[in-house]
């Protein structure tokens, strides 16, 4: 599916639409000493296997693409939500 790299759309902060730059959204870095990460850690350990099974299969062949929009006025940045995708590009004019 292509994409805009710009598009017009509402603004909560300005109040209005306007002009917002269109990027696709990356997760960060997971972070190894965060709580949850350390929980999992100490569960894993010792004399038995992984405590969760490891999947087999995958049911699913997509992933969801989440676009990331940044108002080119006010810099403030909205999600539009994900939707399954085989390949998203983004591009000057969409056709």
């Amino acid at each position: 599916m292509k994409v805009p790299k710009a598009m017009s759309t509402y603004c909560p902060k300005c109040k209005t639409h306007t002009e917002h730059e269109v990027t696709l959204y990356k997760s960060g870095k997971r972070r190894s000493l965060s709580e949850g990460q350390r929980r999992y850690n100490r569960k894993n350990l010792g004399y038995g296997s992984t405590r969760k099974p490891e999947q087999k299969r995958f049911a699913k062949t997509t992933k969801k693409q989440l676009l990331k929009l940044k108002c080119k006025k006010c810099g403030y940045t909205i999600y539009r939500l994900g939707i399954r995708l085989k390949k998203l590009e983004i591009t000057e004019v969409a056709k």
